[in-house]
C-alpha cells in the first residue's frame, strides 16, 4: 500500500505498465503478436474524489464513487 498527497495511482499504473513492457521485451522473440491489455485502476481511496472502486461481475465493470469515510 502506498500513501501520498496526490498522484500515487498514476505512479502505480506507470509501474505496472513498465513491468508489462519488460516482460514483452523479454518474450518478443517468441511471439511478436503479444498484447498488453487490461491495465486499469481498481481502487483508490482518499483525495478530493473520495473512494473509487471498480468491481467486475457478469463481464461488466461497475465504477462507484463514494464519499470518503470520516476518520
Amino acid at each position: 500500500m502506498a500513501t501520498a498527497q496526490t498522484g500515487v495511482e498514476m505512479e502505480a499504473l506507470v509501474a505496472v505498465s513498465a513491468a508489462a513492457l519488460t516482460v514483452y521485451d523479454m518474450c518478443k522473440a517468441l511471439d511478436k503478436g503479444m498484447e498488453i491489455t487490461d491495465i486499469y485502476l481498481v481502487e483508490k481511496t482518499g483525495g478530493k474524489s473520495g473512494i473509487f472502486v471498480v468491481t467486475k461481475g457478469r463481464g461488466r465493470s461497475r465504477r462507484e464513487k463514494r464519499p470518503e469515510r470520516q476518520r
